[in-house]
């Protein structure tokens, strides 16, 4: 359950960031109609876990039912479908951060590179990017805590089919405390463990990235 769930935590940080700094930036170069695709990227984040879960089981079985598959058919169809959720619900929430982070970037700066000589993706990288330090802190902590701990929509898209191959260790903490006769000594300690591991991921990580706001 823990490699499952590192792997669905590795991709779903580098995938979710992505795609919420991309549109975060793109909804901040004045076009019109921004406000709207904010509130709707944002709805999601709305959303109970469970109804998300529910959701999205029913969505990708109707697709995967013209190849004769379901999700958990093969963990793989599951993997795929919790990064698919996690980026849906997600992506809006840390877009709004990211906003934030880019609104404050000083226009002076921008306009000083560009007349220095400085290409669209220059600027992104040597400018944009370590202003906004803060903002991809705080959004990769969120990100990443928010996926470790992911209960609900684990229980409603998958419940860990097949075999337990797409269970994640909140999921399989829960089995192990109500699920297993005489195992509640083994879930305790299992949370523990993911407490105190999660918590040394999570301060790593907050190390490393406020380092870089120093270096900005």
């Amino acid at each position: 359950a823990f490699i499952f769930t590192v792997m669905v935590v590795i991709v779903s940080i580098v995938s979710v960031n992505l795609f919420a700094f991309a549109i975060a930036w793109v909804l901040t170069r004045k076009l019109k109609g921004t406000n709207f695709f904010r509130t709707v990227f944002f709805m999601p984040n709305l959303i109970g876990g469970i109804v998300l879960g529910y959701t999205w089981q029913i969505i990708i079985n109707s697709i995967l039912s013209e190849y004769g598959a379901t999700l958990v058919s093969d963990w793989k169809y599951g993997y795929l479908g919790l990064i698919v959720l996690i980026n849906w619900q997600l992506i809006g929430y840390m877009m709004i951060i990211y906003i934030a982070g880019l609104q404050n970037v000083p226009p002076e700066l921008t306009e000083a590179a560009e007349i220095d000589g400085a290409g669209r993706w220059q600027v992104l990288r040597n400018v944009t990017i370590p202003m906004v330090m803060p903002s991809i802190t705080i959004c990769l902590f969120l990100t990443l805590s928010n996926t470790f701990k992911m209960y609900d929509q684990n229980l409603a898209l998958t419940n860990g089919a097949p075999s337990g191959k797409t269970e994640m260790v909140a999921l399989n903490i829960v089995n192990s405390m109500f699920a297993e006769v005489g195992a509640e000594g083994v879930g305790q300690a299992k949370a523990v463990i993911f407490v105190v591991v999660v918590v040394v991921i999570a301060m790593f990580q907050l190390r490393t990235t406020r380092a870089r706001e120093i270096e900005a």
